[in-house]
């Protein structure tokens, strides 16, 4: 299968990631991150995680997943739209070597338990992208842009706590976008 996958990460306050995570897992950085994938240049595909740690392990927690994803290509962009997110994703045509980090043991899923799927290798180098998104659950969720560069995620101490919230993708949506971080596209067999 042919995959097109566009990322991007948007930092976040650190202390709202926490009160949305289930108990056992660990905020590492101030980061939320969708990932945007077309798949056999058909099918439309969406993920929501956020960087988290559970039982000393690394990786990033499923916040929510949708197949069937509408999207629609105008010259280099690709914009991906439904009725609660819409995001574009421009090529700028600048090449680098696809993101590995070396202490992601990949992505858990929630169910009756957290299941940890192993991560995907991805060889192929990626091309930056620049990005708009809007979440659009209600008027006040969080939107933003690219600026063109790749930004790091740096950890916040704790300096409020706030009162558990389920973790959905209409929580997460809530938490105001502070930057865009960075984003790509990376196109692969799979």
């Amino acid at each position: 299968m042919h995959i097109e996958q566009y990322v991007m990460a948007y930092q976040v306050e650190q202390d709202r990631l926490r009160a949305l995570l289930p108990d056992g897992f660990v905020s590492l950085r101030p980061v939320l991150r969708i990932n945007a994938e077309i798949r056999d240049g058909r099918e439309g595909y969406l993920e929501y995680n956020t960087a988290v740690e559970k039982d000393g392990t690394r990786g990033w927690l499923n916040i929510a997943r949708w197949d069937q994803v509408p999207f629609v290509r105008g010259g280099k962009t690709v914009t991906f739209r439904t009725s609660f997110l819409e995001i574009s994703f421009t090529g700028v045509g600048i090449e680098g070597s696809c993101p590995a980090e070396k202490d992601n043991a990949g992505c858990y899923v929630l169910g009756e338990t957290a299941r940890l799927i192993p991560p995907e290798v991805i060889t192929a180098n990626k091309e930056f992208c620049d990005c708009t998104f809007r979440w659009q659950f209600s008027d006040t969720d969080a939107q933003g842009s690219s600026t063109g560069e790749t930004l790091p995620a740096i950890p916040e101490a704790v300096t409020r706590v706030y009162p558990k919230v389920a973790c959905t993708a209409e929580n997460a949506a809530s938490i105001p976008c502070k930057q865009v971080l960075g984003t790509y596209v990376v196109r692969f067999t799979r």
